[in-house]
């Protein structure tokens, strides 16, 4: 039966023979938004996604323990049987305030969010328009979809509009679907650019905020606050599991009938509610990302920090400063090298392989977070840039140069 998979068994057995299992790393303890205990050893964390460190936020922790002894561990039930309480459609309440929005739903996972809701916005006889450096839960939406599915070149105003002036004479509706902050490289979708062609050619426009909900915009609504350009973003996609520390997704729009969705995703409408602690602690995490613009600021200055100091090192770095800060690296093998030495040094990262990533190329992608001191993202520069030095990616002479 699993005989189709002996060529990835291989390859899985090939990276573990380097030493620790990049894909299967179990912390003996998380003991704060920045450091664990594995195997013994304390290891500060660089690849968490946990962009404003709220995961151990004090008042986040209480009120998501209060809800847990108040109703317990779990709903036992969908949202359309027996898992609807009042915390859900408050916090739907919630975020539709918080990004102007006149709906919202919530879904249990983030990936649910795409696969629950682009196979209903596009159908069999429309089209679905994704920038090619899409996540996998996008390409899985579209998947289920019966839309027809064309790739645009990842970042290009030009490609999008050029296919969409293709199918301007089918039948059908054109829905675009971009990312506020892409997880790989950290890079920006041109919002503006995107949103134009989108008028001129009458499509709609979905945006998937999940890296850059809590991290962009002044508002910390994403990229299309600080684009300027929300009300002509249709519908906003998001997770839980980024900058409000917990666990789940959802969808907001200002789109008429918005509420029959609930009736024709069946992700939502088949798989069990959020526990009353997971809600409580993400509704409590929203009102510190309105209340609290230092922890972006924090976020920022640290984001800054390591990818120019990276950069100044001569390590690959992506194009542009962003809290997810990738170490671009030609050869796959030397990358599951570096992961390990870095592991070994107390900096855990994550480890990205083709062909999973963008142009091919293996990546030491990091995820810089509001919780880490001056002084941990300083180790993580040291630690990083020598070990770009050992293994021959930093020329050890402009290193010095660097440093000084």
């Amino acid at each position: 039966m699993l005989l189709k998979y002996q060529h990835l068994r291989d390859a899985y057995e090939h990276v573990r023979a380097d030493g620790g299992d990049p894909f299967n790393v179990t912390f003996d303890s998380v003991v704060s938004p920045t450091e664990a205990r594995l195997g013994g050893r304390k290891v500060m964390l660089l690849g968490t996604n946990n962009y404003l460190g709220l995961t151990f936020d004090p008042s986040c922790k209480a009120q998501a323990a209060a809800a847990l002894q108040a109703e317990g561990t779990g709903t036992t039930g969908s949202r359309v049987a027996n898992g609807t309480y009042s915390g859900h459609v408050e916090l739907e309440r919630q975020l539709a305030r918080f990004l102007g929005r006149r709906e919202a739903m919530v879904f249990t996972t983030g990936y649910q969010a795409n696969v629950g809701i682009l196979p209903v916005l596009a159908g069999r006889g429309d089209h679905l328009l994704l920038d090619a450096d899409s996540h996998a839960s996008i390409y899985d939406g579209a998947r289920f979809s019966e839309a027809s599915v064309t790739r645009f070149r990842h970042n290009d105003p030009n490609d999008l509009k050029r296919r969409l002036k293709h199918l301007a004479e089918l039948p059908g509706q054109k829905l675009v679907v971009v990312e506020g902050v892409y997880s790989m490289l950290g890079d920006t979708a041109p919002l503006a650019e995107i949103v134009a062609i989108k008028r001129e050619m009458g499509a709609y426009l979905l945006v998937d905020e999940a890296h850059s909900l809590g991290v962009l915009g002044k508002n910390g609504r994403g990229l299309a606050e600080q684009a300027g350009i929300e009300a002509d973003v249709d519908f906003v996609i998001g997770t839980f599991s980024k900058s409000l520390g917990g666990i789940g997704g959802f969808c907001a729009s200002d789109m008429a009938d918005f509420e029959l969705l609930r009736l024709v995703s069946r992700p939502y409408m088949f798989t069990a509610s959020l526990p009353p602690a997971t809600i409580a602690g993400v509704s409590r995490a929203l009102e510190l990302v309105a209340a609290k613009p230092e922890l972006r600021a924090d976020l920022w200055r640290n984001a800054s920090s390591l990818y120019h100091g990276l950069a100044a090192a001569g390590l690959p770095v992506g194009p542009t400063v962003s809290p997810i800060v990738s170490v671009q690296v030609q050869d796959p093998q030397i990358a599951v090298l570096m992961w390990n030495r870095l592991l070994e040094l107390g900096l855990y990262v994550n480890l990205a392989l083709p062909p999973a990533t963008p142009s091919g190329r293996a990546l030491l992608r990091t995820s810089v977070s509001a919780a880490h001191s001056i002084g941990e993202i300083d180790f993580a520069l040291d630690t990083i840039i020598a070990t770009g030095v050992e293994f021959g990616l930093v020329n050890e002479a402009r290193h010095l140069t660097a440093a000084q």
